[in-house]
């Protein structure tokens, strides 16, 4: 039975700018994202970096958008967090999903409260590179900070790259 993983939109609008969208196929073969977080990445990201390459992925249908209906645990969490976010750690808890994927440090701790198990885009780079996958993660954290404009701190920067052999 196949894993069930949702994804927030810094996961997966990042990877796809980055052009390793197709890691998460390789890893978990399906992705789930909340409407709200197709909306955010490709409606409203109509034209911008990222966009055209969820669409595609939703179109070949190993990204499926799921509808979460608003309860009051999404209401609770919309107060700290916004509204992708929440609807993912809603569906995950519901679900009882394998995986989480998030990014912003606020999400998850929440989702650590819960007990979910989550990853973001650091630790997915960083499997990538330690199963061969790719094989120059600092080229990609440089061109997730440069393209991306993802922010990632020094430590976590040079951590990932002792953690996965690139430096001693």
């Amino acid at each position: 039975m196949q894993k069930k993983v949702i994804a927030d939109s810094s996961v997966i609008l990042n990877l796809a700018i980055i052009g390793k969208l197709e890691l998460l196929r390789t890893f978990f073969g399906k992705i789930l994202i909340p409407g709200s977080v197709y909306e955010e990445t490709v409606i409203n990201g109509k034209g911008k970096p990222g966009a055209d390459e969820i669409e595609q992925a939703v179109e070949k249908k190993w990204i499926e958008i799921v509808e979460i209906a608003e309860s009051a645990l999404t209401k609770l969490l919309e107060k700290d967090l916004d509204k992708g976010e929440s609807a993912c750690i809603a569906y995950a808890i519901d679900q009882k999903c394998e995986w989480i994927l998030l990014d912003e440090q606020d999400a998850r701790e929440v989702a650590d409260l819960y007990g979910l198990k989550k990853t973001g885009i650091i630790g997915l780079l960083m499997r990538a590179k330690l199963e061969g996958k790719i094989e120059n993660l600092k080229k990609i954290l440089d061109r997730l900070r440069d393209e991306a404009d993802f922010r990632i701190s020094e430590e976590l920067f040079q951590m990932a790259l002792k953690d996965t052999g690139e430096i001693k």
